[in-house]
């Protein structure tokens, strides 16, 4: 389960990672805005995997 999950947290990043690099690049932002507005994204996505993670673990108990 632990490496199914692993792979799904992997493509949601890259996913993710992409998007907003078209947004930035779509905004011309400057390196250093872009490095703020990925790390934000990268955040929140992880938080959101790690919660839905722990969400699947406890439903599965």
């Amino acid at each position: 389960m632990f490496l199914i999950f692993l792979i799904y947290g992997f493509i949601i990043l890259v996913i993710f990672n992409s998007l907003t690099d078209k947004f930035c690049k779509k905004l011309e932002m400057n390196d250093n805005k872009q490095a703020t507005v990925f790390r934000f994204t990268n955040i929140m996505i992880l938080i959101l995997l790690v919660s839905s993670y722990i969400k699947v673990l406890n439903a599965m108990v």
